[in-house]
């Protein structure tokens, strides 16, 4: 029998509202610094946002890729094996018909790739068609959660947040904490948007939810934890920056106990 993972009364988590550009070298060097100031401030986690290997205001697609054996991905793999905190970040990869995958990465606390997430649901909408650069990820394939000191993260993107049932999927494979890099785009209500469907998220599957933005020209920023019963924990401006918030794996054992939802419900997800 695998023993269950250790738990920490709090598990530190290390919310890095970056802004990539197109200066792929100069995004790694914003990746590791983050880390080490995530380990110099004693987080287990750092979580960066979609996009954060390389950002273009004016739209991102194969010209940014690389493989996940590429020197983004390298990069945090060495980084978080040296540091010893996990990463969670969105980066490019290339696709199979000359379009590119959205995806976000995993990588543990000794720099093993955990596992990859590639965007479901693409960004057409709001006058934007993503799907001409991107292919879709699977929407059957197993959803990416990764165990981390009694917590066990699971992975959405950006424009994902939208739709419910991708949440569900990944508390149904036991998430307990939701995360979602994001380059959210900018414009009317859009912030308003951000944050409320982040705390629906959290509310309704009584998990806590880590939204981290890109900043930046174009995209709103604008960072949030909300805790599995709806209270936000950190909220950040639009501005780049590092912060950090603590995470008890108990508490969502404790809200689940007084609102059982997930127990009450009627209705499973099915990929469509």
């Amino acid at each position: 029998m695998t023993p269950a993972p250790p738990r920490r009364p709090a598990v530190r988590v290390a919310v890095g509202q970056v802004t990539s550009t197109l200066d792929r070298e100069a995004n790694r060097q914003v990746a590791v610094d983050a880390l080490r100031a995530a380990a110099q401030a004693r987080a287990d986690l750092l979580v960066l946002p979609e996009y954060a290997s390389a950002f273009d205001p004016t739209g991102v697609g194969s010209a940014l890729a690389e493989p996940l054996d590429g020197p983004f991905v390298t990069t945090l793999r060495r980084e978080a094996a040296t540091t010893g905190v996990a990463v969670i970040a969105g980066t490019v990869v290339p696709g199979a018909d000359g379009r590119a995958v959205n995806t976000v990465v995993a990588v543990d606390q000794a720099g093993a790739l955990a596992g990859t997430y590639r965007k479901v649901h693409l960004y057409d909408a709001f006058g934007q068609s993503e799907s001409d650069r991107f292919e879709p990820g699977p929407a059957d394939a197993p959803p990416l959660v990764m165990d981390l000191l009694g917590l066990r993260l699971g992975v959405l993107t950006c424009y994902d947040l939208r739709f419910p049932e991708s949440a569900r999927r990944a508390v149904d494979a036991g998430a307990t904490v939701l995360v979602i890099p994001a380059a959210w785009a900018a414009g009317p209500l859009k912030p308003r948007h951000w944050a409320t469907l982040l705390a629906a998220r959290a509310i309704e599957n009584t998990s806590a939810v880590i939204g981290v933005g890109q900043a930046g020209k174009g995209v709103t920023g604008r960072s949030l934890v909300v805790g599995p019963d709806g209270v936000v924990a950190l909220e950040m401006d639009e501005h780049p920056g590092l912060r950090t918030v603590d995470l008890d794996p108990e508490r969502v054992d404790e809200v689940r106990r007084h609102n059982p939802s997930l127990a009450n419900r009627r209705y499973r997800v099915v990929p469509g």
